[in-house]
């Protein structure tokens, strides 16, 4: 093919009868054809009569488009986060989104330690993108009949909301689910080789003989519990990838609701109809030993799922948890409900700690449950303060306290508190004058040692970190001064402080005679660290354009400084 003329090249791949994997193998071979087709195939089916070179102009003009927007949010956004008008572009593309995200993938993956900013928001458009139509998803699964509501698909759905950056749907996880689902059968087929579960579809039976209902459940335990070895995750019950439905099947391990999900979807497999139930402080599943829709607890079995299927009485249910409760913790509850308690434990976890990483999982989860209950007033109020508290989207903090005053005015205290201070942040927004910029030349900046973009090392905690920005002296308050016991540097607060980032995510604020010249220079992991540079040289980051403006004089002393240090050729 690469010895054929461009032109005739050309007219062959804008051939009619050329299908999607015709297309998708000639990419492999072209370099400009590699970046866009493969991963696009799963949108062509084998009988579609599609227009390549039309397909390939729209591809091409989305990329265009998508490079535009990433462009522009570094100068846009670069001082605050993101607003949430600001992704306003990208709701109203014309272009299909498809080929919008494919070309912030291309981004994302760009080889080397260039392009940093536009990888940093290319990440934040593809996040808002894959959550705007997961929402739309978990919408269009909610007004659906019960019945055709299933608890994996709701699972995944959460589980894509908290992660739409990483590559899960409910095709892979079903997948799994029923090559588990497979070795249960093969162990089944041993025990009883006339069990009707073999000789079924999944989901199109329900066995009701009690008897042959055990032996399934008995071969289900015996293959996720003694074969594949999954268990309830006792020693790190409070991490969040136990609630991931992808996380539990990769890691065989979980919190009660989670693996339990997982269990009921192999029991319906296999014919046999478990339900859920809201217990409280441990999620189990029932199982009927009397006539079919019961209403008395003592005709159920209890299941432990996290307890490797373990079966329970009422009374072992209640020694399960430590105290008594009443008949109504032993119904069966809903798909909205059994996610209503999923979203709340990511909840939360989100509250546990005071983190970059809590706090988007508490926005996250937050979006779920409020798209469940728009109108519960408790998870309004803690949206509007978290958004409040991060200083964020303002403007969306005022609609939200809006909307809660109209549901409940008995909030009017805690509502007008919220607004008065939100219309503040506001107005000082207003006022503001633009980007500071610091000179070096100015005098009251010589004393500032250290640049922009320098590897540095925390002479005390040893952390390694990126400086950001600079001050002359210490510009916090007197509150936090005291709390950091500043005064008790030799050099107090009256020293040059420099914003850093730090290689566990944190960003602090750190005095200069605690900071020093890093002798094995490396990439910060840091999540924001391509909002501030461009790209990691190897030695020391660039700073991009907007961090640029605002230090106009510290690029040629990094290099100067990167220079004179690592001239022995350790670079």
């Amino acid at each position: 093919l690469t010895d054929l003329p461009g032109e005739l090249l050309e007219l062959i791949l804008c051939c009619d009868v050329l299908g999607a994997a015709d297309i998708g193998r000639v990419s492999c071979t072209c370099r400009r054809l590699r970046e866009a087709w493969p991963s696009l195939l799963k949108y062509y089916s084998h009988s579609d009569s599609v227009s390549w070179l039309e397909e390939y102009k729209a591809r091409h003009n989305a990329g265009l488009e998508a490079q535009r927007i990433v462009a522009s949010f570094s100068k846009r956004f670069f001082s605050e986060h993101v607003p949430c008008d600001g992704f306003s572009d990208i709701e109203t593309l014309g272009c299909p989104s498809h080929f919008f995200e494919d070309e912030l993938m291309c981004i994302l993956n760009m080889e080397g330690r260039k392009g940093l900013t536009w990888k940093y928001y290319a990440k934040k458009i593809l996040y808002f993108l894959r959550q705007q139509n997961i929402l739309k998803n978990l919408k269009e699964y909610l007004q659906r009949p019960t019945e055709r509501q299933s608890f994996l698909e709701g699972a995944v759905l959460i589980d894509q909301y908290c992660n739409p950056l990483s590559d899960i749907c409910l095709k892979s996880v079903q997948a799994q689910v029923d090559d588990i689902t497979d070795k249960v059968r093969k162990v089944l087929r041993t025990k009883n080789p006339r069990h009707p579960s073999l000789a079924s579809k999944a989901g199109e039976i329900l066995i009701p003989e009690v008897e042959l209902q055990r032996q399934v459940l008995d071969a289900m335990n015996c293959v996720l519990y003694e074969q594949l070895k999954y268990k309830g995750n006792e020693l790190d019950y409070y991490n969040s990838l136990n609630s991931y439905i992808h996380q539990v099947l990769i890691r065989r391990t979980g919190i009660p609701i989670s693996l339990s999900v997982l269990y009921l979807t192999i029991a319906r497999q296999l014919g046999v109809k478990l339900e859920p139930v809201n217990f409280p402080s441990h999620f189990l599943l029932r199982w009927c030993q009397g006539k079919e829709g019961s209403t008395d607890i003592f005709d159920y079995t209890y299941i432990d799922a996290f307890g490797k299927g373990k079966q329970l009485t009422v009374k072992e249910c209640e020694y399960l948890i430590g105290h008594h409760v009443t008949e109504e913790f032993y119904g069966v509850v809903t798909s909205k409900e059994v996610l209503q308690r999923m979203v709340g434990n990511l909840l939360n976890l989100g509250k546990r700690e005071s983190t970059d990483q809590s706090y988007q999982l508490l926005r996250d989860s937050l979006d779920l449950y409020l798209a469940m209950y728009p109108d519960n007033v408790q998870h309004l109020m803690l949206q509007a303060r978290l958004y409040f508290h991060l200083g964020i989207w303002p403007e969306k903090v005022l609609d939200i306290l809006q909307h809660i005053q109209a549901l409940d005015p008995s909030q009017h205290g805690a509502v007008g508190y919220l607004v008065q201070h939100t219309l503040e942040h506001i107005e000082r927004r207003k006022e503001e004058l633009g980007p500071e910029v610091k000179h070096r030349s100015d005098e009251k900046h010589k004393e500032v040692c250290f640049s922009i973009g320098l590897i540095m090392k925390h002479k005390r905690y040893g952390y390694n970190c990126v400086i950001y920005g600079w001050d002359p002296a210490c510009m916090m308050g007197h509150e936090w001064i005291r709390n950091m016991n500043v005064h008790s540097l030799p050099h107090g607060p009256h020293q040059p402080f420099y914003n850093v980032l730090v290689e566990d995510g944190s960003c602090r604020y750190a005095a200069q005679e605690n900071l020093e010249y890093n002798s094995e220079p490396r990439e910060i992991p840091h999540p924001d660290i391509g909002r501030y540079f461009s790209e990691f040289t190897g030695i020391h980051y660039l700073a991009n354009t907007e961090l640029e403006i605002r230090y106009p004089e510290d690029l040629e002393l990094t290099r100067a400084t990167v220079q004179k240090i690592y001239s022995s050729g350790k670079e």
